[in-house]
């Protein structure tokens, strides 16, 4: 039986009076891949942000590997094994590439069963980062800053790793290099959160399917069973 590492529970969120999430549920089994799917707009964000605590829920309950995390502070949820790779990246362009990597290092947390990543791990995936370590990382490429903000989040050896729009803005073939590494962590054994409005980025890698339109998951499925069932994603996602 798998065990859930990420589990939502009839989430209700909201940003001021507007109720942007109403009862969002979904599961991730550990070692697994969740594509979270939606057009802009739909909640997808807001789910990853109410799992990591920059939001509250008003309603609901998030659950890490069991264990209620719901009204946790951002730094807690941290140390229960949960990292962020940012919509927009949001890394620290003042600080060189190595700094970046140092700032976010947390040791693993209890339960972790994945051998620590460290500066010399990450720069180990990413030998585009280790030849630029000492450069700021305001300097770096998109495609560069993308892998440095995937390896900040690994710097704090999460037992879940939440990806939101690790494309947007790429170029196809930095796109293709992204996707490759984020099947290198699922591989090796890590649960992740895909968020994407791309579905053919998405449906090829996943081995869940959740899809969101106007802030309720509309959809739980997975790849096979949406190509088996030729289910009509244009009617969530527009144009496919």
């Amino acid at each position: 039986m798998t065990t859930t590492a990420l589990n939502l529970r009839d989430i209700h969120a909201f940003y001021g009076d507007s109720h942007i999430l109403e009862n969002v549920s979904f599961a991730l089994g550990e070692g697994r891949l969740l594509g979270l799917l939606g057009r802009n707009g739909a909640g997808k964000s807001t789910c990853m942000n109410v799992v990591v605590g920059l939001l509250p829920a008003r309603g609901g309950r998030v659950e890490v590997f069991g264990t209620d995390i719901t009204r946790l502070p951002p730094e807690a949820i941290a140390a229960r094994g949960i990292a962020l790779v940012p919509q927009g990246r949001r890394i620290f362009k003042s600080l060189t590439v190595r700094e970046n990597l140092i700032v976010a290092a947390r040791p693993p947390g209890p339960g972790s069963r994945h051998a620590p990543w460290t500066t010399d791990t990450v720069f180990g995936m990413f030998p585009r980062l280790a030849e630029r370590r000492h450069q700021y990382a305001a300097h770096l490429s998109g495609g560069e800053q993308q892998m440095l903000a995937i390896g900040r989040a690994l710097m704090a050896n999460p037992r879940v790793l939440l990806m939101d729009e690790p494309s947007e803005g790429l170029a196809p073939q930095i796109v293709a290099d992204v996707m490759a590494t984020i099947r290198k962590l699922k591989e090796s054994g890590l649960s992740i959160v895909l968020v994407e409005q791309n579905p053919r980025l998405v449906l090829d890698i996943a081995d869940d399917i959740a899809i969101l339109n106007s802030g309720r998951v509309a959809v739980v499925s997975t790849p096979a069973d949406i190509e088996r069932e030729a289910l009509d994603l244009t009617q969530h996602l527009g144009v496919y």
